[in-house]
């Protein structure tokens, strides 16, 4: 593979910190971090740059790593096989080139880092998270 795995895994750790976010239940309520028991890192505010930073992540790989990266998710969610990887990376190029954005589609899958981390580990690698 071209991508390697620390940077799936470091993708890994950020999606998993953006799927546990929430909105803003009460965003006006003064607290602090003490008072509240620290909840507030669970709610996605306007200075929370996670999302900006995957996109920036994405932004920043090659077009193999990118559609590596995809494939993994494939692999992942069991829509192919690992013996199919290479396929899999086919089927991710083509779908980038008919004008799918890779960020808007891997952020826009629930659970896209716990599915990566399945798809490593069936493809007998393991992630560093």
């Amino acid at each position: 593979m071209d991508i390697a795995v620390e940077k799936v895994s470091e993708f890994i750790l950020r999606a998993r910190a953006l799927d546990v976010k929430e909105g803003l239940s009460d965003p006006d309520s003064g607290s602090n971090p003490i008072d509240d028991g620290a909840r507030d890192v669970l709610v996605d505010g306007t200075d929370d740059a996670t999302e900006e930073e995957l996109r920036e992540m994405i932004a920043g790989l090659n077009d193999d790593e990118r559609a590596e990266l995809v494939a993994i998710l494939f692999v992942g969610r069991g829509d192919m096989e690992p013996e199919e990887f290479p396929n899999a990376v086919r089927l991710a190029r083509e779908r980038e080139a008919a004008g799918t954005r890779t960020a808007d589609y891997l952020l826009g899958i629930p659970n896209v880092g716990d599915l990566l981390d399945e798809g490593l580990a069936a493809l007998g690698l393991n992630s560093e998270v």
